[in-house]
């Protein structure tokens, strides 16, 4: 991240540039006129070297300014945009040393040609402002590409689990006996479990836990599953364990700090799942289910049966495990939210591995594809009479798009209640050899094949059964197609 120092270096060059160029200066005059090298004004105007007050003075006299402009934090009007950038806590937070980017290299390339960065970067602004994007999209966003980078899967997290099971000489089988993360965060961190206060907040709705950390006090709801309880604990123990001290004292969605929080939950998020579903154990009941020639969901069940876990977990700890042990690279997450019948489906989770997947998020308000059996499971789940609605369902589904882009979606969806809404997750895997190779039930019969497309409003299918909206998107292109060819006769015609 860039620091204060490079900040008030940069903006100092970028005015001095300005200022120089606004006045007719070559740098070779006002290096002559300021009595300084041309090669120490260079490295001035590139916000690499500050000069000492003298020559500020220096400087401010030729160039008509008093001290206290030239040394401001304000830029001019066409480069505020620049100064908004490199002043905001998006830049500061941001880490650019993750993704192999020297944050100097950043400096110069602004001061290289603040004009076209000036442009670029209010380019962004504007697409941001359009778009309703807030601080913490960039940074999930980052994640997500830190996460793409690793093909998902984290070596040192996963030692770090063996370790601390080892250490505390836990038993590590499945289900994992979460009675022993309890007293590790009572008799090792000095934690108070606290089953009943948040009881007593009743607006505060679906939230599962509340950490006090002045008193190590844990909120924990009343009426969690054990596989609910069993991720918050893991999750403490990793903070703890991890030493990881700036983090979310809370398990639900709310604004976020740094990138440094959000990068401390996933790795949080990380330790619990592989502590509650250890890696070689999972491995091989994976090897096992894909070894069957038919598509069973019942084995399915059974392995979440086996690892007490939520489907949510279960289907986010695999996109571990599939790119590293099965070599399966091409493949996507995704998690639809619907609070009721009536609701939007809301993508609440999304991850690409490889390259941009379908189906993805898409932040126009258009309608998602109904044929998704993504959307499909929670709509079965809808039309379930209450008392007997299961309490998730699950199913798999060939999804075939215009682009040629097949996918095999392995999908789990919850029922909503009155504090949770109806969830599904899925696990898309691009249909190719490899995959053919490994998971032999691929060309089951009675898995369901389904033309799809991304949105209705982009959807050329005409007899579609679920069409939420009309396909005005496609509509919209025809009418500038016909356009278009109209323009192009009556010029070819002229």
């Amino acid at each position: 991240m860039l620091s204060h120092s490079q900040v008030v270096r940069l903006i100092f060059g970028l005015k001095l540039r300005e200022l120089r160029q606004e006045r007719g200066y070559t740098p070779a005059e006002l290096a002559r006129a300021c009595d300084v090298s041309v090669s120490y004004l260079n490295e001035i105007e590139k916000g690499k070297k500050y000069p000492k007050a003298d020559k500020i003075l220096s400087l401010s006299k030729v160039l008509g300014v008093t001290y206290d402009q030239l040394t401001s934090l304000t830029l001019s009007r066409r480069l505020e945009p620049i100064s908004e950038l490199l002043q905001s806590d998006l830049l500061k937070e941001f880490p650019l040393e993750m993704f192999g980017l020297d944050p100097l290299r950043i400096v110069e390339l602004i001061a290289d040609a603040p004009a076209k960065m000036n442009a670029f970067i209010s380019t962004l602004f504007e697409i941001a402002r359009n778009y309703e994007m807030r601080q913490e999209h960039f940074f999930l966003a980052a994640l997500r590409s830190f996460q793409e980078m690793q093909d998902n899967y984290f070596e040192e997290l996963e030692q770090d689990v063996r370790t601390f099971v080892g250490e505390h000489k836990l038993q590590h089988g499945a289900p994992f006996d979460r009675a022993q993360l309890a007293r590790v965060l009572e008799s090792k961190y000095g934690y108070t479990l606290d089953r009943t206060t948040l009881q007593e907040h009743t607006n505060l709705g679906r939230l599962r836990s509340v950490f006090q950390h002045k008193t190590r006090r844990l909120l924990l709801r009343s009426g969690l599953t054990g596989a609910q309880e069993g991720f918050v604990l893991g999750r403490e123990v990793a903070f703890n364990y991890l030493n990881l001290k700036e983090r979310p004292y809370v398990n639900a969605t709310f604004p976020v700090h740094s990138f440094e929080e959000v990068l401390n939950n996933f790795k949080a998020s990380y330790f619990a799942g592989a502590l509650l579903m250890e890696e070689e154990l999972l491995v091989r009941d994976l090897q096992r289910f894909f070894a069957h020639k038919k598509w069973e969901p019942a084995l399915l069940l059974e392995l979440l049966t086996k690892y007490d876990v939520s489907p949510e977990m279960f289907m986010q700890r695999i996109t571990n495990l599939l790119p590293r042990h099965f070599g399966l690279q091409s493949l996507f997450f995704l998690r639809f939210d619907q609070a009721n019948a009536s609701s939007v489906y809301k993508l609440t989770k999304e991850l690409h591995l490889s390259r941009l997947h379908n189906p993805h998020g898409n932040e126009l308000h258009e309608h998602y594809c109904r044929r998704w059996i993504s959307l499909r499971l929670i709509a079965d789940l809808r039309q379930q009479p209450v008392t007997d609605a299961p309490n998730f369902t699950l199913g798999a589904q060939r999804s075939h798009y215009p682009n040629g882009d097949e996918y095999l979606c392995l999908t789990l969806a919850r029922a909503g209640d009155a504090t949770e809404p109806a969830v599904s997750v899925t696990v898309g895997l691009l249909c190719d050899d490899n995959l053919r190779q490994k998971i032999r039930f691929l060309d089951d019969p009675a898995i369901v094949q389904k033309e799809v497309n991304e949105t209705c409003e982009r959807c050329t299918i005409l007899d579609c059964e679920v069409r939420a909206a009309a396909p005005v998107e496609i509509e919209r292109r025809q009418r500038q197609q016909q356009l278009e060819e109209s323009v192009a006769a009556l010029v070819n015609g002229g």
